[in-house]
């Protein structure tokens, strides 16, 4: 994304109930199932909705006895989300698993060993962003765009008048007008939301007008024709009846809503030494603490890894010209030794080997608080900034 001048930019959001997004609760309640039998279990686990169908693959390693829980599990996740309708029904839904075990080949290369460490579980890069264009130091077009749904979830579940008639899935877009390369308002707001059969549009209309307006800054308020609800004029089959889903399809919702680079590798179904999903964390949390320790306003960083192969290859970080005449290269070099990049170094400092997944699987992977029960996110934290301030002073 462009970070200088006058434009408009926009990200899009899913909710919970969104096809692909149910694929991922799914996968991520099966990752979870075995962290918690097995902080060391391995798992690569794609789902497939569709029609009352849901379809687990991949490879895993850990306790058997949890493969004879994963059904039970997949279809609680189904009515956790809300989906009791005709055509996907957590009690009706047909659950069967290909999961099978990881492949020898794989395993040599990521195990650690007397002689060695502990390699990464495959090759690739990762990115991590992080802004002071909001609090929680994310893109404000993404930002928004998520809160909104969580807002309407919330408003579904919790038992809220206003939620009444409104079923899963959903699908929120934000676009904003910069200047001087700052958000400065709003000028659309793109809202679909499935809903019972009959409900007056109308009535969502206004429910969701109250919605956004309760979320925006104020004056940011978009002009009455630049609000669209349900464009199509109906959304009564929605979710894996009207749309199959996939794990890994929405990974720029999952990340900066397209403010950052992305290096292409999907989250969820994937246990932490992955590095698409562990060293992706770090990244964020790496960029968010540059930010926070007010060593600039914008921060990109990129990491990459190879197979079987421990440390990153590389760590690069990018400023985007609001460094405050920070050496980008010495930065990355501090980063790089504050913290253990390595695949098992990510793991032990964010502490990843716990079951601590499913929430991630809606609504964004960064700019979240950590909850206090599961104490998750915890790439969010931003305990490296007295560190990084001292170390750059030296």
């Amino acid at each position: 994304m462009r970070n200088h001048g006058d434009f408009l930019f926009t990200s899009e959001s899913v909710s919970e109930g969104h096809p692909d997004k149910v694929a991922d609760r799914i996968s991520d309640t099966v990752l979870d199932a075995y962290l918690q039998a097995d902080p060391e279990a391995r798992v690569a686990c794609e789902t497939l909705v569709t029609t009352n169908r849901v379809i687990l693959a991949g490879e895993v390693r850990g306790p058997k006895e949890v493969e004879d829980t994963l059904i039970d599990r997949a279809r609680e996740a189904i009515k956790d989300i809300g989906y009791d309708q005709e055509g996907f029904s957590w009690k009706k839904a047909e659950i069967t698993s290909y999961l099978h075990a990881q492949s020898a080949d794989i395993a040599q290369g990521v195990d650690s060993g007397s002689d060695k460490d502990e390699g990464a579980g495959d090759q690739g890069i990762m990115f991590g962003y992080a802004t002071r264009e909001t609090e929680h130091l994310m893109p404000a077009p993404l930002f928004y765009a998520q809160t909104i749904l969580e807002r309407i979830r919330d408003y579904r579940k919790n038992g809220d008048a206003r939620g009444v008639g409104l079923l899963p899935d959903a699908k929120s877009q934000v676009t904003l007008r910069y200047v001087d390369g700052k958000p400065v308002g709003v000028t659309s707001v793109v809202i679909s939301t499935q809903h019972v059969e009959g409900m007056s549009q109308n009535t969502i209309r206004e429910t969701l007008r109250d919605v956004v307006n309760g979320i925006l800054p104020e004056g940011w308020t978009c002009p009455e024709d630049e609000f669209y609800v349900n464009p199509t004029g109906n959304f009564v089959i929605g979710g894996p009846d009207g749309d199959a889903g996939l794990t890994g399809r929405k990974i720029i919702v999952d990340t900066y809503g397209g403010a950052a680079p992305h290096g292409g590798g999907a989250f969820s179904g994937k246990d932490p030494t992955k590095v698409d999903r562990s060293a992706a964390y770090a990244a964020r949390y790496l960029a968010k603490n540059v930010v926070a320790a007010g060593l600039a306003d914008r921060c990109t960083i990129q990491l990459s890894y190879a197979i079987g192969v421990s440390k990153p290859l590389s760590v690069y970080v990018d400023l985007d010209g609001t460094g405050k005449d920070v050496d980008e290269a010495r930065l990355g070099a501090i980063l790089n030794e504050v913290v253990d990049l390595s695949p098992r170094g990510i793991r032990k400092h964010l502490r990843l080997n716990r079951p601590i997944y499913v929430p991630t699987s809606a609504y964004g992977h960064f700019g979240r608080a950590p909850d206090p029960v599961l104490d998750n996110f915890t790439w969010e934290q931003t305990d490296l900034v007295t560190t990084l301030r001292g170390a750059l002073n030296r």
